[in-house]
């Protein structure tokens, strides 16, 4: 069907039922005008302008259309459409998430009687969204304007319209108000609730606004203000907004304070919008806001069912402050001088004795006749305490720093720091600082690793890996002959994963006051003393988010290879120092009967892992942190080719700081 048979159709059925209603004709032409790919915008262009065409050259249709639109949009209730449609509901992100999830089995029942429904009826594909916002906005303007809306009969029509956009105004401003009175906002800028609040003096000034503009509406010799001082409020709501995001950056931040504050700046921008309608003073002026508006509705309705969208904005405010305080603790490694390189090199080396001793007690579990879920809990407590035992001692596990200075890169990018050669040299710190940190893990764990398995063996008259064993732990770490890389890729998900673990509880413990809050403990006080009290809680509120990191990291390496054994399914971890300690059990379980082609190769497969390790996790930090921030990085190209000129010239620099650098801040 043409645009010309829609519209003979419509002015047919127009002339049969003056009344008539039904959005099936509407329908079939939104269907006319959508091009057959979403992102063929020079089609969608040409058929809107093929309409205005149409209409221009045939006048009884313009006015049938018309006349159409009208009944179609004054006989049903507008006002939701504006309070609700591109507008975060004050319900819970989990309620939230349930709701859409249950909508994209069930859709909710369609109500006639609101244009909300029907607009979500007529833009029925997910992807409308793409051409409607993708097509000019002058080219829309030429289609409200090729239909003629200002006729010679159009007052009763604008009355009704802007009665609506005037009820539409009063829920947004009374909606502010309900928002801006929430305890969690209160309890983040006390001053609100005072009775000099903006968020109680808008909905003052918008009441009076609309009594005016009614008063006007019906008699047009009263005085009609504009919304001026209006617009003065909403400005100062939107500053105290602004000092609750600075104020998250030092106290914390939770998913429901994001969706508040999602709600407010949305109900900001759709009022001041209504708001400008209701003032324009000329056609041009309100098809353009009217035209942004289309296609601000179509998208959220479009996207009304997406957990993608709910989740990006429901943890936008939440993911920056998570990565905010990962890149802060990554600051501690990344090394700027010789002297910090060599502390990163005993940091290092401490988790790497500890790890032998780990990956001993691993072992040793191994040989347990135990269910799946046994092997579980034994491999997660080992994992997750020798980690959280090396964080307590100050030491480094090389495979940790990635999420950690992904998110110190990114800042830097944000910050407007991105000078290629600034950025390029604090690349090449944190090159330098991860190779010496890889150094000192391995360095230590294998020959921690190789002291145990032959005290183990002049204990016990045998070794701690029979043959069997070490034939197996070797081909565990055969980068091309095994799983070996996929599973170290699984290893750096865990580490990316446990460095957002550390950003959330590292907010939590802020927001949350828990230090302040166990301090109010009885109990606790007179178990430790107020003293003791005080230290202790300041430990947790400075390092919870890193032992709680370790924490679930090592519950997550613990479980994964038993959740495989469980369901079938060939998934495991490889990780670079583990698989360095179990090399050196292999070597003395196999009275070193081993080539030296097999060593080398054993090694390499080593390194591989720890580079599918570190290039996982650092990836997928650095992805979040960037999308957290809302930055792109175009000068990927041209920092590659940098850093490539500066290996070239002084390959040492990526190992190994100069003198000159001993006094350089970090």
């Amino acid at each position: 069907m043409s645009l010309d048979n829609v519209l003979s159709e419509i002015h047919l059925r127009l002339t049969e039922t003056p009344a008539l209603n039904d959005i099936h004709y509407l329908h079939k032409l939104v269907a006319e005008l959508r091009p057959p790919r979403p992102q063929d915008i020079t089609r969608a262009t040409d058929n809107l302008r093929a309409l205005c065409f149409v209409l221009q050259r045939n006048p009884a249709w313009r006015t049938a259309l018309r006349a159409y639109l009208i009944q179609v949009v004054t006989t049903r209730k507008l006002v939701h459409l504006f309070t609700d449609t591109g507008i975060t509901m004050n319900v819970g992100f989990w309620t939230a998430a349930r709701q859409r999830l249950m909508n994209k089995f069930l859709p909710p029942l369609m109500n006639d009687a609101y244009i909300k429904d029907v607009f979500g009826l007529l833009f029925n594909l997910q992807s409308d969204y793409i051409w409607v916002n993708g097509v000019e906005d002058q080219v829309w303007a030429d289609l409200f304007r090729a239909v003629g809306f200002r006729s010679r009969n159009a007052r009763p029509t604008y009355a009704i319209l802007t009665g609506e956009i005037l009820s539409a105004v009063q829920v947004l401003s009374y909606r502010i108000t309900n928002i801006g009175l929430e305890a969690e906002l209160v309890r983040n800028h006390p001053d609100i609730e005072k009775f000099e609040s903006p968020f109680l003096r808008q909905n003052d000034a918008i009441n009076d606004y609309v009594l005016c503009y009614n008063n006007w509406l019906t008699d047009k010799s009263c005085q009609r203000e504009d919304a001026a001082h209006i617009e003065v409020l909403l400005t100062q709501c939107e500053d105290i907004v602004n000092r609750i995001r600075r104020t998250a950056s030092m106290q914390g931040v939770s998913i429901s304070l994001t969706r508040l504050l999602l709600q407010l700046t949305q109900s900001f921008a759709r009022l001041r919008q209504l708001l400008d309608l209701l003032d324009s003073r000329s056609t041009a002026h309100a098809a353009q806001i009217g035209t942004v508006l289309l296609k601000e509705l179509v998208t959220a309705d479009n996207k009304r069912h997406s957990l993608r969208d709910l989740i990006q904005t429901s943890t936008e405010l939440l993911s920056l402050q998570v990565t905010e305080r990962a890149g802060k603790s990554g600051e501690h490694y990344v090394t700027s001088n010789r002297a910090e390189w060599l502390e990163m090199l005993r940091s290092a080396m401490g988790a790497g004795f500890i790890v032998g001793f780990m990956a001993m007690i691993k072992i040793l579990f191994g040989t347990l006749a135990m269910a799946p879920f046994g092997y579980a809990l034994l491999y997660s407590l080992n994992y997750s305490s020798g980690f959280m035992l090396v964080h307590i001692l100050h030491f480094t596990i090389a495979t940790k720093q990635p999420a950690m200075t992904a998110a110190v890169i990114a800042r830097s990018i944000d910050e407007g720091k991105q000078k290629l050669d600034e950025l390029a040299d604090l690349i090449v710190r944190v090159l330098r600082s991860q190779f010496i940190a890889i150094i000192g893990n391995i360095g230590l764990a294998i020959p921690t690793a190789y002291a145990i398995a032959w005290a183990w063996y002049g204990i016990n008259g045998k070794h701690l890996v029979s043959a069997e064993k070490a034939g197996h732990l070797l081909h565990d770490i055969d980068p091309f002959g095994s799983l070996a890389l996929p599973h170290a890729a699984i290893a750096g998900v865990c580490l990316f994963l446990s460095g957002l673990i550390s950003g959330y509880y590292d907010n939590k413990a802020s927001y949350s006051n828990i230090p302040e809050r166990l301090r109010q403990l009885k109990w606790l006080k007179k178990i430790l003393g107020e003293k003791r009290l005080q230290s202790v809680t300041t430990y947790i509120g400075n390092n919870l988010g890193a032992l709680a990191g370790n924490f679930f990291f090592g519950i997550m390496l613990g479980s994964i290879g038993q959740l495989g054994s469980f369901f079938g399914l060939p998934i495991d971890i490889r990780h670079i120092t583990f698989s360095s300690a179990n090399f050196a059990f292999s070597l003395v379980g196999l009275d070193h009967h081993m080539s030296w082609q097999l060593a080398v190769y054993s090694i390499f497969g080593i390194f591989t892992i720890g580079m599918v390790n570190l290039g996982v996790s650092f990836s997928l930090a650095m992805l979040v942190a960037l999308r957290s921030r809302r930055v792109s990085f175009g000068q990927g190209g041209l920092l590659t080719i940098l850093l490539w000129q500066r290996f070239r010239s002084a390959p040492r620099d990526f190992f190994w700081p100069n003198k000159d650098e001993a006094e350089k801040p970090t």
